[in-house]
């Protein structure tokens, strides 16, 4: 008896990395072979830029409270620290937002501190 071979579910594992693949340069695009690496790869730097993505918005909020904080005269520590201790809860996308956009709202939080 002949060996049974389910082809369709294999073309279409095939089809659904060769569409993922769509786009990319030279054999990486049309070679199964590349292209299942390719996409294989793409997808491991997919999952980790998901988390490294956290992690440089929060340092980039870090920064940007900083450099607000040091116009008032106070270090990032310094600020965060007395925020805390008069139980003012803005987490760091917020305040680093007043610090962007809204100047005066970030001083009123910064004379709030100081007292």
């Amino acid at each position: 008896m002949p060996r049974s071979v389910n082809h369709v579910a294999s073309r279409a594992r095939r089809k659904k990395v060769m569409k993922l693949s769509k786009g990319y340069f030279g054999r990486r695009k049309n070679v199964w072979t590349v292209a299942k690496n390719a996409v294989e790869k793409g997808l491991q730097y997919a999952y980790v830029g998901r988390k490294q993505k956290k992690r440089n918005f929060r340092s980039l909020w870090i920064m940007r409270i900083n450099a607000a904080a040091r116009m008032h005269g106070m270090s990032y520590s310094e600020f965060m620290g007395k925020v805390k201790a008069n139980n003012i809860d803005l987490n760091r996308k917020a305040l680093a937002d007043l610090a962007m956009n809204h100047p005066d709202a970030f001083a009123a939080v910064v004379n709030a501190v100081k007292k």
